[in-house]
């Protein structure tokens, strides 16, 4: 039997995601993963022969340069590394260097967002104890944003992330929403701000409010605590912002712990979560009819597979506006 032509040739999974990403993106939609690092994503995502040093797959290679080949299917990507520090001028620049065009979502270091430091090992002698740095917008420009000055074009967004608080940190949603409001106002212009918090009460009109006048976004998160994305995006009052920003990352009543040991290496999906992919769907289409950027992060530990659950989405999507 003669083979068909090349045109005729069915795309693979991996070629028909990044031609429907990048048709999204060009109508200011950008989907990506939270972070990118997976070797379970091998054969899927990337191609194990390109991180190969004398015949083996070298680890190093693979984690050094995979970005690359992540912009090749993705047109954004989630950066969760930068909560956990200020990286610096050298690392900012080799990062953006691997992938001109991709766009960022990074999240603000938590030095800006805790204001109790956790009771982990991890944070020595500052456990338990109050964070002289909790939005110090001074800290956060000098520190942050001018270190990536030179790469804006590549930002998409600015995440600050806030966890869980208690009483002893707030009484109510009001207190934290004068604070927000302050800090926010201290910014400057010309950088895309969004907020996700994890306290399901403050998801009041009070934190909404500080949010609506500085024209930043509320983050649509799937989180443990959180109401479910498929409730949260039906919330007409947290659209806040001009733009959207979502985060698919856990499934409502899951923890974190739980989800790494039901998901790791990620290399399937192993639990489908309709309900976030519906709130994904619905937020792309709000997206497109009023033609504002969206930036929306998928988590391997939403369904065992980012990527699989973004093609779920956008195939969905797709079919369904058809």
């Amino acid at each position: 039997m003669e083979s068909l032509p090349l045109f005729a040739q069915p795309a693979s999974p991996r070629e028909r995601l990044a031609a429907r990403l990048a048709e999204l993106a060009a109508q200011g939609v950008y989907l990506g993963t939270s972070s990118w690092k997976y070797e379970g994503w091998l054969g899927q995502i990337y191609t194990r022969e390109r991180y190969s040093t004398r015949g083996r797959f070298s680890q190093k290679k693979f984690e050094t340069e995979c970005l690359s080949e992540y912009a090749e299917v993705f047109p954004a990507v989630g950066g969760d590394f930068s909560f956990y520090q200020f990286p610096s001028r050298d690392y900012w620049r080799r990062l953006f260097s691997l992938a001109p065009r991709l766009l960022f979502g990074l999240k603000v270091p938590e030095e800006i967002t805790v204001k109790e430091w956790p009771g982990h090992a991890r944070y020595g002698g500052r456990a338990g104890k109050a964070n002289e740095h909790f939005l110090d917008a001074d800290l956060f420009q000098r520190a942050f944003l001018e270190p990536l000055e030179p790469y804006a074009a590549q930002i998409g967004v600015l995440i600050f992330e806030f966890g869980t608080m208690g009483r002893r940190h707030y009484e109510s949603v009001e207190p934290f929403a004068a604070d927000l409001r302050r800090f926010l106002a201290a910014l400057p212009a010309g950088w895309r701000y969004a907020v996700e918090i994890r306290n399901k009460e403050y998801l009041d009109e009070p934190y909404l409010e500080s949010l609506r006048g500085r024209g930043a976004a509320h983050v649509f998160n799937a989180w443990t605590r959180m109401p479910p994305l498929e409730q949260q995006v039906k919330i007409e009052a947290a659209y806040t912002a001009d733009f959207l920003v979502a985060r698919a990352l856990l499934r409502h009543g899951r923890t974190y712990e739980q989800a790494v040991a039901r998901f790791e290496p990620y290399d399937r999906i192993q639990e489908v979560n309709e309900g976030a992919r519906s709130a994904l769907r619905a937020l792309i289409d709000r997206a497109r009819q009023r033609r504002q950027m969206a930036f929306l992060f998928v988590n391997n530990r939403l369904e065992g597979n980012a990527p699989g659950t973004i093609q779920a989405v956008v195939e969905g999507e797709s079919a369904s506006s058809q």
